[in-house]
């Protein structure tokens, strides 16, 4: 009898925020789960949450952690992984040793700061992915496809030197399209 190996696939979701990246991942997750193969979540351990969250509602189970090769320590036919921009480098090392393993791993994330520039690990995981999905929102001036997050300090644009990360939604950040993005400078 001829062994199949399974092989592993890197598949990534990315946009700007309020794109939907955390839906679309929760949905592929629970595709997973109808067809009965083991899912393990995770995401940066950045609060009390034991699951992910979309900003329409929907939940997830999920386990907070801040190293990454922390996931190497669980067996999994998926491995699904919430806010990659916020996990460092070494996240494209794990990502690599789970699908050379024969496993899928998925991972949603910001493609993009507030400043329009990578974001973190995921240049390199969209580099080295098998599939990449890139979700648009709604520009909140125009209309219009919005790929880049603004971020605003007291209804203003952020300056280029903010620090990268300030957690927030809807109160700091929001979706816009190119014309409309600003980086104050």
């Amino acid at each position: 009898m001829i062994e199949i190996k399974k092989v592993g696939r890197i598949e990534v979701i990315t946009g700007c925020m309020f794109s939907g990246k955390t839906e679309e991942l929760i949905r592929e997750l629970r595709c997973f789960q109808i067809a009965k193969l083991q899912i393990i979540v995770f995401k940066p351990n950045m609060g009390a949450e034991l699951e992910i969250i979309s900003h329409d509602g929907e939940k997830f189970k999920a386990f907070p952690i801040k190293n990454p090769y922390n996931i190497m320590a669980f067996d999994s036919d998926v491995v699904g992984i919430d806010d990659g921009q916020f996990f460092g480098e070494e996240l494209v090392e794990v990502v690599k040793k789970i699908a050379y393993n024969g496993k899928r791993v998925i991972i949603a994330g910001l493609d993009m700061d507030f400043r329009g520039e990578p974001f973190g690990p995921m240049p390199q995981i969209m580099a080295i992915a098998d599939d990449v999905l890139k979700l648009h929102a709604v520009c909140a001036v125009c209309g219009q496809d919005a790929t880049m997050t603004q971020r605003l300090i007291n209804g203003k644009p952020a300056k280029y030197d903010d620090p990268v990360i300030i957690i927030g939604a809807e109160e700091k950040y929001e979706p816009r399209c190119r014309d409309h993005h600003e980086v104050l400078y």
